[in-house]
Order: C-alpha cells, then sequence, then structure tokens
C-alpha cells in the first residue's frame, strides 16, 4: 500500500493563556495521498491556521506525529526537519509575502538557488512557472507594480518552485475579489493537478472548497468530513 504524502496521526495542541488552557487540535488524524486535493474548513479560530502550521513543520504539536512522504518528521531535530520542509512542502498564505526588491522572476528563482538549484536551471524552471501562470509580460516587474491577483500568483509559483510533494496553502485568494479569486483559483487547482501534488486548503470560501476532491472541517477541535 503506498504511503500517503502528508499523515497526521493523534495531533493535539493546546494554548496557555494564563492559568485557562485552550484545546484548540484534539487528536487530528489526517491522509492526504498525492494527487488529491483537500479543502480544510471550519468558522475563524477553528484553529486551522495552527493545523496547517504542524502539518507544515512550522510549529510544534504538544502529541501526535506528521509524516511527509513516509518519513516521520515531528519528532527530528530542527536541521531535519528544515531539510524535510523544503524538499517537499510548499506553502502559500493568504498575503503573498513577496520580496519587495525583487522581481517577480527573481522572486521564484530564489527559493531555489537556496534549494541548491544552478541559476540558469533555477530561471527556466521560474520562467516557466510565471508563464504558465499568466505573467509573461510580468517577469521583470516589482511585486508593488503587479496587481493583488498578479501577486498572489507569483507566491503560488514560488510554492511550486522546488516541485514539492505537498502543498499547504491558507486562504490563499482570501484577499481578492471574487472575480480574481476564482481565476487564481483554478490556476492554482490546474498547476497542482498538473504535478500530482497532495494539497491541503484551507478556505472560508463553500464555493471554492466544493470544486476541491473532499472536505474536511474542524469543529471543537475535531477533524471531520464536511
Amino acid at each position: 500500500m503506498t504511503e500517503p504524502s502528508l499523515k497526521l496521526a493523534g495531533v493535539k495542541q493546546t494554548f496557555h493563556q494564563g492559568e485557562a488552557n485552550l484545546e484548540i487540535l484534539r487528536g487530528i488524524d489526517m491522509e492526504i495521498a498525492a494527487g488529491e486535493i483537500v479543502a480544510l474548513v471550519g468558522p475563524s479560530g477553528s484553529g486551522k491556521s495552527t493545523l496547517l502550521q504542524i502539518a507544515g513543520l512550522l510549529e510544534n504539536s504538544e502529541a501526535g506525529e506528521v509524516r511527509v512522504m513516509g518519513k516521520l518528521a515531528s519528532s527530528v531535530n530542527d536541521n531535519a526537519r528544515t531539510t524535510i520542509r523544503r524538499e517537499n512542502l510548499g506553502f502559500v498564505y493568504q498575503y503573498h509575502y513577496l520580496l519587495a526588491e525583487f522581481s517577480a522572476l527573481e522572486n521564484v528563482v530564489i527559493p531555489q538557488l537556496i534549494n541548491g538549484i544552478g541559476k540558469g536551471d533555477a530561471q527556466e524552471r521560474a520562467e516557466s512557472l510565471l508563464v504558465t501562470m499568466g505573467l509573461q509580460a510580468r517577469l521583470s516587474h516589482r511585486p508593488a507594480r503587479l496587481s493583488g491577483g498578479e501577486q498572489q500568483r507569483v507566491a503560488i509559483a514560488r510554492a511550486l518552485a522546488n516541485a514539492p510533494n505537498v502543498l499547504l496553502a491558507d486562504e490563499p485568494t482570501g484577499n481578492l475579489d471574487p472575480g480574481t479569486a476564482d481565476e487564481v483559483f483554478e490556476m492554482l487547482l490546474s498547476l497542482v493537478r498538473g504535478a500530482g501534488l497532495a494539497a491541503v486548503v484551507a478556505t472560508h470560501n463553500p464555493t471554492l472548497a466544493a470544486r476541491m476532491d473532499r472536505v474536511l472541517k474542524l469543529e471543537d477541535g475535531i477533524l471531520v468530513a464536511g
């Protein structure tokens, strides 16, 4: 049986506020297969971002396991976690977090250089991704000269630059108007499906959630089928 690309088992997280303990995640079990796009829904404050941070090895859980491509990633040292994250995971956030002083092309090249890819190969892949995102006329533009939708398309290209196995997206179209959000989300789905990635996309938008393969709802710290 093929290992899931991403697996969480018994993941728990509690926030401590003075003498109060707030259980955000109360034993999360989740498996995402290669080629599967899963919507993560739930009200604000339900813990969606926390769950994605733990799945992306950016935050430690107080209990449970995280496995990425079959590798136990939740109990290794920081260097090993960084390596697993860099080699396997891509991230898209609600805000694009592009480097303001660099062009669209450079924003997609830089993560590849950090990952040891040669400059020529990195530029070729960056240009290919950005052209696929419809940004062939914007390669040399810095973020300030791009629209919100264009900035987010660059952010998506950057997330996919190192050919991750798993994409984690936290409200990736949340800052965009409905028409632009629909266009950007369609590009995201197309790229993810084309690459055969596993993807978890947190969203408040039921229309977008319905376009994914299945929906998981985070409710009272528990994950249930939506």
